[in-house]
């Protein structure tokens, strides 16, 4: 039985892989004619964000192929290995295909993590004490990380038991605590802002800035959700978490890929959006006791 688990959940990774690898390409090659086109005011930003963008691409594509591969291997080069595909599948998790895959995909969180606390950053108005416990998380991850990556690539190690399980374990609580707790800051001071915005100067000046659409782009909210699923499944310790770890692999890049898009369309965010709309909260502000002395004055 958990034969017949473990190749139905590697085989619909690979697929779902395979389906979302194409929405990869189609948010990328958008972003990059969104980049080209000479109607919109270019950025210094611009530049960084499509070398992030294309970064992003070139990491996916390592962890899509990788996968492949380990099918490829598990089903069609060794179909009679002794034991079934779930033998074969813990006998070889440090294999090189499989350690490329986990390189690339831990590569691809540590630098989505870093855009998330950037973000995080950007709508918090640059403050340092708002991001300093997502970079000590940040930092806590990259040690951990690198950890995973030598249990990973070391023989005989199952990743499901033992001191790869566990560091594994640690490095995905650490890097999903990230994702929630900087989701969670975002979210909050998107909607913070969008009350206060809408009560002050009506629906129609927060229109492009806080709808959910942006809330759900902004904070990357897939990409944490399927962090979710994926630390819960591998808590449990099912195979079908394999699923679970391929669609997060795969949101890793789509998330951050959908957030350059609307950054580079002027359509997210920016430090002249957040300061406007810091300064227009504190312009309220200390209008309004103005204007409560002038009506007691005048009664």
């Amino acid at each position: 039985m958990s034969d017949i688990i473990l190749q139905n959940s590697f085989y619909f990774s690979n697929v779902s892989n395979s389906i979302l690898y194409g929405v990869v390409l189609m948010l990328y090659l958008s972003t990059m004619q969104a980049y080209l086109e000479k109607r919109l005011e270019r950025r210094p930003s611009d530049k960084f964000y499509m070398v992030f963008s294309t970064i992003l691409v070139f990491l996916i594509t390592i962890f899509v192929t990788t996968r492949l591969v380990s099918g490829q291997e598990m089903w069609i080069n060794h179909p009679g290995y002794p034991g079934g595909a779930s033998a074969y599948f813990n006998a070889n998790m440090s294999a090189w295909y499989l350690t490329m895959s986990a390189v690339a995909s831990t590569l691809l969180q540590l630098i989505t993590d870093g855009l998330l606390i950037m973000r995080c950053f950007t709508v918090w108005h640059r403050s340092y004490s708002v991001v300093f416990v997502p970079c000590c998380l940040w930092l806590s991850s990259l040690v951990v990380g690198i950890l995973n990556l030598i249990t990973a690539a070391s023989p005989n190690n199952n990743f499901y038991e033992g001191l790869k399980a566990h560091v594994g374990l640690v490095y995905i609580c650490l890097t999903i605590g990230l994702n929630v707790l900087a989701t969670c800051l975002i979210c909050g001071r998107i909607i913070f802002c969008a009350r206060r915005m809408r009560h002050h100067f009506g629906s129609e000046a927060s229109r492009d800035y806080f709808t959910i659409v942006a809330i759900v782009v902004e904070s990357a909210v897939p990409y944490t959700l399927f962090g979710i699923a994926f630390l819960v499944s591998f808590g449990l310790v099912s195979y079908s978490s394999i699923i679970f770890l391929s669609l997060y692999g795969m949101f890793t890049c789509i998330s951050p890929q959908m957030l350059i898009l609307r950054v580079v369309r002027r359509r997210a965010w920016s430090a002249e959006v957040a300061e406007s709309t810091a300064l227009a909260f504190a312009t309220q502000s200390t209008a309004a006791p103005c204007t409560a002395s002038t009506s007691s004055s005048t009664v």
